[in-house]
C-alpha cells in the first residue's frame, strides 16, 4: 500500500498542499490546490482538508499508478478524469 505524505499551506481563499507517495521503492511528488470555497461545497464540514487530499489520492491511485498523475493540479481537476469521483469521495469521508 502506497505512502502519502501531505503538508498544507493556507492562503487568504485556497489551500496548496505538497503530497508525496511512496511506493514500491519510488517515490512522487505533487503540489495540489484547491479554493476553500470548493473544499466547503465539496465536503460540507466532514473531515480535513488533509484527509480529503489523502483519500483523493488513494481515489486516484486506485485506478491508475502514482506516475500517472498530474504533478500539478486543482483538486477538482479529478471529476474531469473520474466523474464518480465527488460522489465517491463523499461516500468515503
Amino acid at each position: 500500500m502506497a505512502e502519502i505524505e501531505v503538508q498544507t499551506t493556507e492562503q487568504d481563499d485556497s489551500y496548496e498542499f505538497q503530497v508525496t507517495v511512496r511506493e514500491g521503492g519510488s517515490e512522487t511528488r505533487h503540489r495540489v490546490t484547491l479554493k476553500k470555497s470548493d473544499y466547503s461545497q465539496l465536503v460540507g464540514e466532514e473531515g480535513s482538508p488533509e484527509a480529503l487530499v489523502e483519500e483523493s489520492f488513494r481515489f486516484l491511485l486506485e485506478r491508475e499508478p502514482k506516475e500517472s498523475i498530474l504533478r500539478s493540479f486543482d483538486l477538482l481537476v479529478i471529476g474531469r478524469y473520474f466523474p464518480e469521483y465527488r460522489q465517491e469521495i463523499v461516500r468515503r469521508l
